[in-house]
């Protein structure tokens, strides 16, 4: 008889023994499973935020000693002002429209012709910066993976800017304020294949510690930017970059065709 009542409970401990088991293996597996999911997920993210902050800067050469680099001249409305040194390659010194007191740096032409008493006359330097200018142009645009695609349509107007990779198949244009944020060794590079256009006394403001001289707007288009307005970086463009009245530059002008300046000041970044 007492057989009899232990065999059923015996059954009953067994399968409740076999069933915490049971669970507790559930949970094991969902945790494991859960974890390797969300390490799956965190190493995409680190790797992408590491691809876009790891970004080398654009090596511009002897480019880089240029406030202003032209190949086709720099136009002028009085009185504008430089920090830095300007030149114009391949043509004459005489398209060089800026006048010596307006620049705060050397002049250089590739012949005798240009502003006196100031102009310096290199052209052989002034063929390897011209060259350097046209592939670090090359290099910006030529970086990919980029970590934004077409961001706002091309209307980057208002937004504050992150470290990395921009790229636009269109024009871009900046209506409204905007801020680049980052720190001092972050690098910003953006590939636009249309023009760049800042509206009338828009700015560009620098936060975190990010630097004019680490971020570099490579343009296929040419680059207008409005009265009063003021803008940060250096500008790689393969066409023109025109400055309205008033409009101000931390950075460089680096152009294959034509620079124009309207009153404007331009300081290269130090």
């Amino acid at each position: 008889m007492k057989l009899k009542i232990v065999l059923p409970v015996l059954g009953l401990f067994l399968v409740g023994l076999m069933s915490s088991c049971s669970n507790q293996l559930d949970t094991s597996l969902a945790s494991k499973t859960s974890t390797n999911e969300n390490s799956g997920t965190a190493s995409t993210l680190v790797a992408a935020a590491k691809s876009q902050t790891s970004l080398k800067v654009v090596n511009l050469g002897v480019a880089g000693n240029f406030a202003i680099l032209s190949k086709s001249g720099i136009t002028d409305v009085y009185k504008s002002s430089v920090t830095g040194s300007i030149g114009t390659s391949p043509i004459t010194g005489a398209a060089i429209h800026l006048t010596c007191p307006e620049v705060n740096g050397g002049i250089f032409t590739v012949d005798a012709a240009g502003p006196l008493p100031c102009r310096v006359t290199n052209p052989s330097m002034l063929t390897t910066a011209v060259s350097n200018m046209q592939a670090a142009y090359t290099d910006a645009a030529g970086r990919t993976n980029p970590g934004f695609l077409n961001l706002g349509g091309g209307n980057i107007g208002g937004k504050t800017l992150t470290a990395g990779l921009y790229k636009f198949t269109t024009a871009v244009v900046i209506p409204t304020n905007i801020i680049i944020s980052g720190g001092v060794n972050d690098v910003f590079i953006f590939q636009i294949a249309g023009t760049l256009k800042m509206s009338s006394a828009v700015r560009i403001t620098l936060k975190g510690g990010a630097q004019a001289k680490n971020i570099f707007w490579q343009t296929s288009g040419a680059v207008t930017l409005g009265t009063t307005s003021h803008f940060e970086g250096n500008i790689l463009s393969q066409t023109a970059i025109n400055l309205q009245t008033g409009a101000s530059v931390n950075g460089r002008l680096l152009a294959q065709t034509a620079v124009s300046l309207e009153k404007s000041s331009v300081v290269i970044p130090q």
